[in-house]
């Protein structure tokens, strides 16, 4: 994820405010609440963009055997993204492993599944310890709730809710098509 010059002055500034608490302008406030709103737009394309990829992965995952080598790639980019192999993902890895590539990705996701299942064991012992997930940012400190005696400036008027300002992108746009490599010339026989 990467942020603006902007972004970058905010967060800062709400960082600084967050170690030394003190009222905060009104400006910064809504400086902050936007910088918030644009981080949980980032992570919920973020969100969006696994699901996708995840989707394309079993697409590739249920055409096996004719989809081997797009399969391969894409359970390899998964990996490094993080994600977990599944039992799905195992049994077809099982019925291929007759090529180099996917006895490697076998071994590796073999090892993955494992960490996964006893991380996920030792979870549930300490589930209740956990914490929750991010929520919205309600309130800053050092914000409007510590000037209760600022009067109030008349709101300017809420614009109506729309899903998003930005439409989301179609997969050709995020993914471009990928290039086959050009076949090696052929030389002609003199003669």
């Amino acid at each position: 994820m990467a942020f603006s010059a902007d972004e970058l002055r905010v967060l800062r500034r709400a960082l600084a405010i967050a170690l030394h608490p003190a009222p905060l302008p009104d400006e910064d406030v809504q400086d902050c609440l936007r910088l918030a709103g644009t981080l949980d737009e980032a992570v919920g394309e973020a969100g969006r963009l696994r699901a996708f990829l995840l989707a394309d992965l079993a697409r590739y995952r249920n055409a096996l055997p004719g989809s081997l080598s797009g399969y391969l790639e894409r359970l390899q980019d998964a990996l490094a993204a993080g994600y977990d192999p599944r039992p799905e993902d195992l049994a077809a890895l099982r019925a291929l492993r007759g090529g180099p590539v996917a006895a490697a990705l076998l071994e590796r996701c073999q090892v993955l599944a494992e960490r996964s299942v006893r991380a996920r064991l030792a979870g549930r012992a300490v589930s209740a310890s956990a914490p929750a997930p991010r929520s919205r940012l309600l309130a800053l400190p050092g914000g409007r709730a510590a000037e209760p005696d600022k009067p109030k400036a008349p709101a300017a008027p809420a614009r109506p809710a729309t899903p998003s300002e930005r439409p989301a992108p179609k997969p050709s746009e995020v993914f471009p098509p990928r290039r086959r490599p050009a076949p090696p010339p052929q030389q002609r026989a003199a003669g």
